[in-house]
């Protein structure tokens, strides 16, 4: 159960109306976190949605922007996040292994995905600066220096709703991760 308020998508006037009609538009229903943020502060729905857009026009292939928000929702161990980024992943054309493999930081058949993988785990898991070894890494597996300020665009995108969801306990309306 929601512990943040979430007013149906059907009774949302205003602000909060018009980014839920264009959700809707866009993917056929308004998710469940999505609401919950609209419900509270259109402005944070809408500043979640517009970082959603820039990722799409950035440097990261959809695939990889997935492989990110797998790896931080794995370690911030957002359920629900988890849930809506498995169907996203595979939509994008991960494979069940490779979603894994983002998840978990192990080896899931791409070497430069699972270099991007290593590099979020470390960025999410660790305090202070990020070793040099594991910028040189991922650099070395490919990655350009765009690639990595938008995969640090992709961590703070979906650390809010990571966040979000876990103060909210928001329930699930997409199939469970396996």
């Amino acid at each position: 159960m929601s512990r943040l308020f979430t007013q149906p998508v059907s009774e949302a006037t205003g602000h909060a109306a018009q980014l839920f009609t264009a959700i809707k538009g866009a993917i056929g229903k308004v998710p469940n976190a999505y609401a919950t943020a609209g419900s509270n502060s259109p402005v944070a729905l809408e500043a979640a949605l517009n970082l959603d857009g820039a990722l799409r026009k950035g440097s990261l292939s959809a695939k990889e922007v997935e492989v990110v928000k797998l790896a931080v929702s794995q370690d911030a161990q957002c359920d629900y996040c988890l849930a809506a980024h498995t169907l996203m992943g595979g939509k994008a054309g991960l494979s069940a292994g490779a979603i894994q493999a983002a998840r978990h930081g192990t080896p899931g058949g791409d070497a430069k995905l699972d270099a991007l993988a290593a590099f979020v785990h470390t960025i999410v898991r660790t305090s202070g600066d990020v070793p040099a070894p594991v910028v040189i890494a991922v650099k070395e597996a490919g990655y350009s220096d765009a690639q990595i300020v938008d995969t640090l665009l992709a961590v703070a995108a979906i650390t809010f709703t990571n966040l979000l969801n876990r103060v909210n306990a928001t329930p699930l309306d997409f199939p469970p991760a396996p």
